[in-house]
């Protein structure tokens, strides 16, 4: 107990925010769950599979070109709010924000060309572009991170639960009004852009008024000084967590691209289906994640160092891997009663993926703190080089893999894929820590000399 003594309130912080996360992202998973099934049991499998590849190719989209500003915004504004130094902090706001515009305009134009020009390489009919055309729209709403990492640094992870909720409320409500009316494919996608646009008003006004009353809206410099000033290495950052977070839907919206373009829409739909289930099944204990980032950042820009980093990272590491097998237990009892109950017969055949996507994600649970120590340690690169490697070598199977073996060859290749992800950054971190037992060398004081 004394080895955690100096960490203790630290690590109560970080599953206090946790637990207040799990209210929202619980009715979240419940909600979004009932809203799939609504809309699932309303179009079929093949008319449900088209809407997932639809929405699938828009967040792609998303992740693709968000900038992860969030990141950006507990990086370098966790020390000059510390400080009191609003005008400094003022200025990672307004560098945050650029990029979320960026991140707008890139991925609506994209999206829209895409879409239009080679919708048939997604595995979409010239009858269902248009709508996923306007789909595409959403993005603008998905790329938006700033009030979430500003949300996260002031502590107010209640306004983010209930975002969380909003979205799926929004969503649920919209899909049970086309379920009764028997609404078409395209009313159903209009229903969960709905979710997303609400979350995203709500998030932003929440966001603007924490600032306001706080009085850190004299910070913000709109005009004048170069974009990063006093911030750097702000671009490499801004753009190795870009890298890693695209990177990472390779592992999740590629897959369900691949599978809708090379073996049709219906297997998209099975795989998507079990990978909803899968991750509200792991959402309780990612949800440290959330509330890890801040406190990471804090301790990495105060005096508990490099080492009070590592033995937070490793209580929360040990943490969820524990939840993350008692959750697996849960699935190969009740996966396929739960398909069966709430999506219909025709969906049981995706619990078998199901066990195989909850298996990866219980590995990526065990290794859930590595990446965000690497992060605050000013080490994004490093980690974007392991998630770059691991996925290279996981694109490269996937097209032969999906080609003769369908969506379970894709869940098995996911589990392997997760394990060396896991084994990759705990190595780095491990490497980190032997070689910088004091704080390590931060990327930031290297791009100062």
């Amino acid at each position: 107990m004394k080895l955690y003594y100096n960490i203790d309130p630290v690590l109560g912080r970080v599953l206090s925010n946790a637990a207040v996360l799990l209210g929202g992202r619980v009715a979240n998973a419940v909600m979004g769950l009932a809203a799939i099934a609504l809309t699932a049991r309303a179009l079929g499998l093949t008319s449900f599979g088209v809407l997932i590849l639809i929405h699938a190719f828009a967040q792609f989209l998303g992740e693709t070109v968000k900038f992860q500003s969030w990141q950006t915004v507990l990086h370098y504004g966790a020390r000059p709010l510390a400080e009191g130094r609003p005008a400094d902090f003022g200025k990672v706001l307004r560098f945050a924000l650029a990029l979320d515009a960026i991140g707008a305009v890139v991925g609506v134009a994209v999206g829209l060309i895409a879409t239009l020009a080679f919708g048939d390489r997604l595995g979409l009919s010239p009858e269902h572009r248009p709508a996923a055309a306007l789909y595409v729209l959403s993005v603008v709403f998905m790329v938006s991170a700033t009030p979430m990492g500003l949300l996260r640094l002031l502590d107010r992870f209640d306004v983010l639960a209930r975002q969380t909720a909003l979205v799926a409320l929004v969503r649920l409500i919209g899909c049970g009004i086309g379920f009764v009316t028997a609404a078409s494919m395209p009313a159903f996608l209009i229903f969960w852009a709905a979710g997303v646009v609400a979350g995203f008003v709500y998030i932003a006004w929440a966001a603007w008024s924490e600032l306001k009353a706080r009085g850190l809206l004299s910070g913000p410099t709109w005009r004048g000084g170069p974009l990063t000033e006093g911030m750097p290495g702000a671009w490499r950052f801004a753009w190795s967590t870009n890298l890693s977070a695209t990177v990472d839907v390779a592992f999740t919206h590629v897959i369900t691209l691949a599978l809708g373009a090379l073996v049709g829409p219906a297997q998209a739909a099975l795989w998507r289906i079990g990978r909803q289930v899968a991750d509200a099944i792991a959402k309780p204990a990612r949800l440290l994640t959330a509330s890890l980032y801040p406190e990471l950042a804090r301790l990495h820009a105060g005096e508990g160092g490099q080492a009070g980093m590592w033995r937070l990272a490793r209580a929360i590491g040990l943490l969820a891997g524990a939840l993350g097998v008692l959750l697996m237990g849960l699935t190969l009892g009740g996966g396929e009663w739960l398909l069966r109950i709430t999506m219909g017969p025709q969906f049981t055949q995706a619990a078998t993926l199901m066990t195989w996507q909850v298996g990866a994600a219980v590995i990526g649970l065990v290794a859930l703190p590595f990446e965000p120590m690497l992060v605050s340690l000013g080490r994004a690169g490093t980690a974007l080089w392991v998630r770059l490697v691991v996925c290279f070598a996981y694109l490269a199977l996937l097209g032969p893999v999906v080609t003769h073996y369908g969506a379970l060859g894709a869940a098995v290749t996911l589990v392997i894929a997760s394990a060396l992800m896991a084994l990759g950054m705990f190595m780095c971190v491990f490497h980190n820590r032997r070689n910088h037992p004091q704080d390590g060398a931060d990327d930031d004081q290297k791009a100062q000399a």
